[in-house]
């Protein structure tokens, strides 16, 4: 996804994977980021992980939650 192994930590602090977030979405009609906190955990705790704009983190992120919740809108538009 996004050029990244499925295995990739993009949560650190609650250490969820791509995976992990791929897997919890399978079922949801319409995902959304609060879904992916719900359900994996992800975001909850710093927050830098949610979307570019709001990582104000030393170490910025290579992917986020948004990023993977758009390809996977974007996957399920385009087949």
């Amino acid at each position: 996804m996004l050029g990244f192994d499925d295995s990739y930590e993009v949560c650190n602090c609650k250490r969820v994977t791509i995976n992990q977030i791929v897997v919890a979405l399978k079922d949801k009609e319409n995902p959304t980021l609060r879904d992916i906190q719900d359900l994996t955990t992800a975001g909850t705790d710093c927050r830098h992980c949610i979307f570019k704009e709001g990582d104000n983190g030393k170490m910025k992120k290579k992917i986020y939650c948004k990023d993977i919740l758009n390809e996977i809108k974007e996957k399920r538009v385009n087949g």
